[in-house]
């Protein structure tokens, strides 16, 4: 239904929704979603929860994954996804846009903006991919201040730390943080770039009870795992964060080719999605209705 309906919306906020379904038993499975279209393709597909990724937010709009975008920018992406899909949002918050007060800025943007969690994570800016190397890292006293910000300024939201220290710190050092966040207010731990099975049966080990997040993202350092060998080794959650960017983006370069070298799109009318098959995705026939239920045209009784 058009979510403009205020009776279909959810009632619950996306915070306590996201909480749910992380309290099911199995693992929660998180694709990522980069528009709304994609989102209402994933939610199709059955899935109860969406991931919003960095770099398949700024790679849509054809900048590097650096920190370079702003919370109102994401946030626009965060409001188009939620409003689409109904569904509960993981959001990439990267490094929360600054200090402790930008953090907590943040915090209620999204949340104000529909999210039902976000990550932050403890690299200091230029930030990159969690893959790439060469990563720096700020202080775990002032990664842990600006967890304890985001806890203080949410309602529900659900608070993911994120931590890249396993490349520099080894993975001594990323779980001594991971402890840390979880003490200054974290709901969960997102141990970033682990690069064996048997790192991630390390860091489940040794933070018993701690909700932990996989990422499962493509050509990275991580192995291909899937959602039930995550589950298998403990974790709580699992994202696929570009994917759906990467997909979509192959498929647009051989358009763009078939264009160039035929002078047409003919060859790839089979990869398209049809007119039909768009129009039942967005719900043109539902809005149409609504529109036509509340505001039908009726012509004026004029007399000459």
């Amino acid at each position: 239904m058009p979510y403009l309906i205020g009776s279909d919306l959810p009632r619950e906020t996306a915070g306590k929704r996201f909480r749910d379904l992380l309290a099911r038993p199995g693992i929660l499975r998180l694709p990522g979603a980069h528009n709304g279209q994609a989102a209402l393709q994933a939610k199709a597909a059955g899935f109860e929860g969406l991931y919003l990724s960095g770099a398949a937010m700024t790679a849509s709009m054809g900048l590097p994954d650096l920190g370079i975008i702003t919370v109102d920018e994401v946030a626009f992406f965060v409001r188009q996804i939620a409003r689409a899909s109904g569904l509960p949002l993981l959001v990439d918050g990267d490094t929360g846009y600054g200090e402790a007060l930008n953090v907590m800025h943040m915090v209620r943007t999204f949340e104000d903006a529909g999210a039902g969690a976000v990550h932050l994570e403890d690299q200091l800016l230029p930030k990159k991919c969690g893959h790439l190397n060469d990563k720096k890292l700020a202080s775990a006293s002032d990664m842990a201040a600006k967890v304890a910000a985001a806890a203080r300024a949410k309602r529900d939201l659900v608070i993911i730390a994120r931590t890249d220290a396993a490349a520099s710190e080894g993975l001594e050092g990323a779980i001594a943080r991971a402890k840390l966040y979880i003490e200054a207010g974290a709901d969960a731990i997102f141990p970033e770039a682990l690069t064996s099975v048997e790192m991630f049966r390390e860091v489940r080990a040794a933070l018993p009870g701690v909700k932990l997040l996989a990422n499962m993202t493509e050509f990275g350092r991580t192995p291909a795992l899937t959602a039930q060998e995550f589950e298998d080794l403990g974790y709580d959650m699992v994202i696929w964060p570009v994917s759906s960017l990467r997909v979509a983006n192959k498929a647009q370069e051989k358009l763009y080719a078939a264009i160039a070298r035929d002078g047409a799109t003919t060859a790839m009318i089979p990869e398209m999605q049809s007119r039909t098959e768009l129009y039942d995705t967005i719900g043109l026939n539902a809005f149409e209705a609504l529109d036509h239920s509340i505001a039908a045209s009726i012509a004026p009784d004029w007399k000459a």
